[in-house]
């Protein structure tokens, strides 16, 4: 069995695990990759979603031969079998547990900024992951789920070697996966998109859940709650694309993204940074340009003419929504998303208020570039050097309100330590700046 990604195993998982919905269940994704999958069973068992964050004690001087496993609020496991075999002291124990519990707890404060921890005591515990290929992590969690007081646990996966899915239910009380082949090699193998899951787009996965299980909870700074914050279909003239829609309560404007090559409306990049628009009041459109069958043809891929038409097309549906007819629009455009989001706001029927560029490449607007007259904001990282270039190129051919923003230490991806977090916050205030009534009333 082949899934797409992470998102289409979680929704396939949710179907086998029906029979839950009317159970006391907590779903536990196992960061980072199994948070994407526990994600879309929580959603659709309507269960609350939390992460288990479990840490190997290995024996020292010898760290890949697990003693035992750590959890959070002090919890402990230890395999009495291999602490006696090996004759490890306590002291050691202990160093060893120190070291691993700082790194626990940086990983928790990361994941949920600040939420509690969903309650375990006497409810049934389901723990999800992308796959099992020794069961080592997932037996951990298991040990730590029961000390941390659940009164049942399940452990939940697409797909696992058989020997893993065996050596699980050993502490688990069920074991339910999707597909278990005996050619098995690894977990990345079943899956067309494995990409690195990063600890941002496990934060927002989590803010979402909560946003969705308990709307008052999720206000935005004035308490007010989200609209909509689901997956839809919208349309680029007859074609129906996958995408999600957030817009909260009293939106400033609203926000549509066009992913770069590669990618899609699951880009964790982009869903970090659409957290921090949602939570300024900004509506965000994630959407996939290209539907399943087109994105594996690479011409599709590259076409920035097909690629700004579907823009288009999309901005002129919103525009016929109830929920978002009458917002300011704002295009945020990454790789050659950025060229598509340059092109597609030359043409007379896209009202679009504002661009912003992160990691962009405007140059494949090509001739359409002079002609822009959308306020534009490209963002760059500062060791993203040829990128940089290519936009300083673009922005001497502007001729439209245009700032260039350089994150110093960045690369293309933004994946240092708080670039990102910047990028957000360029983003979130360009747009603030620009979509606003009154910005609109000073036009």
């Amino acid at each position: 069995m082949l899934f797409t990604d992470r998102t289409d195993a979680g929704r396939r998982l949710a179907e086998r695990l029906r029979s839950y919905r009317d159970s006391d269940v907590v779903v536990l994704g196992l960061p980072r990759g199994g948070v994407p999958v526990a994600y879309e069973v929580a959603r659709e068992l309507d269960k609350p979603l939390d992460v288990i964050v479990v840490r190997k004690l290995g024996v020292p001087h010898q760290p890949e031969l697990a003693m035992g496993a750590i959890g959070e609020g002090g919890t402990r496991v230890l395999n009495d079998e291999v602490v006696q075999g090996v004759e490890v002291t306590e002291h050691e124990i202990e160093v060893v547990e120190k070291a691993e519990r700082a790194e626990l707890l940086r990983r928790v404060e990361r994941f949920r900024d600040g939420r509690a921890p969903v309650g375990l005591t006497g409810r049934t515990a389901v723990i999800v992951d992308d796959g099992v290929a020794t069961g080592s992590t997932a037996r951990a969690a298991c040990r730590v789920a029961r000390a941390m007081g659940a009164a049942r646990v399940v452990v939940a996966v697409p797909v696992g070697a058989p020997d893993a899915i065996i050596a699980v239910g050993e502490d688990a009380d069920e074991v339910v996966w999707l597909d278990a082949p005996s050619w098995f090699s690894a977990v990345g193998q079943w899956y067309r998109d494995f990409g690195q899951t990063t600890d941002e787009e496990v934060a927002d996965l989590l803010a979402r859940a909560d946003r969705r299980r308990e709307p008052a909870a999720a206000a935005m700074d004035d308490d007010d709650p989200y609209l909509i914050d689901d997956e839809v279909e919208v349309l680029a003239g007859s074609v129906p694309l996958a995408g999600h829609l957030t817009i909260p309560e009293h939106p400033a404007g609203l926000v549509v993204f066009a992913h770069g090559s590669g990618s899609s409306r699951h880009s964790p990049r982009n869903r970090h940074v659409a957290a921090v628009l949602n939570r300024a009041r900004l509506g965000t459109l994630l959407f996939d340009l290209l539907t399943q069958h087109e994105e594996v043809d690479r011409e599709r891929v590259f076409d920035i003419g097909l690629l700004a038409d579907r823009l288009v097309a999309v901005t002129e549906w919103l525009s016929r929504q109830p929920h978002t007819d009458g917002l300011r629009i704002g295009y945020f455009g990454a790789s050659t998303g950025a060229g598509a989001a340059l092109q597609a706001v030359t043409d007379p029927s896209a009202e679009v208020a504002a661009v912003v560029s992160r990691g962009g490449r405007p140059d494949l607007a090509g001739e359409f570039l002079a002609h822009v007259r959308t306020p534009t904001l490209l963002i760059v990282g500062g060791h993203d050097e040829i990128v940089l270039e290519l936009n300083q190129r673009a922005r001497a051919v502007m001729t439209c309100e245009s700032e260039l923003a350089v994150v110093p230490g960045a690369t293309h991806l933004f994946e240092e330590p708080g670039a990102l977090d910047r990028v957000a916050a360029l983003a979130r205030d360009w747009f603030i700046t620009h979509l606003s009534v009154v910005s609109s009333a000073r036009a």
